[in-house]
């Protein structure tokens, strides 16, 4: 069985915003995974608790064979250098892992299959 960690960012945990909307399509992107019968675990993090830490000890649970890297990680670019330690955390923990990059947290799915193709 083809298994899956996302990385991102907890939306509940996220200052300035209603995160209702985030958590929908996070569980819309869940019920993707759970439709095509990939298993996804998912490791979402907070700026101001460790994100780091609490990345690499998802990534130590199991082989993964892809981790999917959010957008809101990757795209805000006062993030670009959490955005290349999760990168390197991925390469120095799971090697073997494809790294995929989503457009939102209902694609996660079709990020992961383009790199596991």
């Amino acid at each position: 069985m083809t298994r899956v960690l996302v990385v991102g960012l907890d939306p509940a945990k996220l200052e300035g915003w209603d995160p209702a909307p985030a958590q929908a399509a996070i569980a819309r992107g869940q019920a993707r995974f759970e439709n095509h019968r990939v298993e996804a675990d998912y490791c979402l993090v907070t700026l101001d608790d460790h994100p780091e830490q609490a990345i690499t000890k998802a990534l130590a649970v199991t082989d993964y064979d892809c981790v999917v890297i959010g957008g809101g990680i990757r795209t805000h670019e006062p993030l670009l250098e959490l955005f290349e330690r999760v990168v390197n955390l991925v390469r120095r923990h799971a090697p073997a892992a494809a790294i995929a990059f989503n457009s939102t947290p209902e694609d996660c799915l079709d990020a992961a299959l383009r790199s596991l193709r």
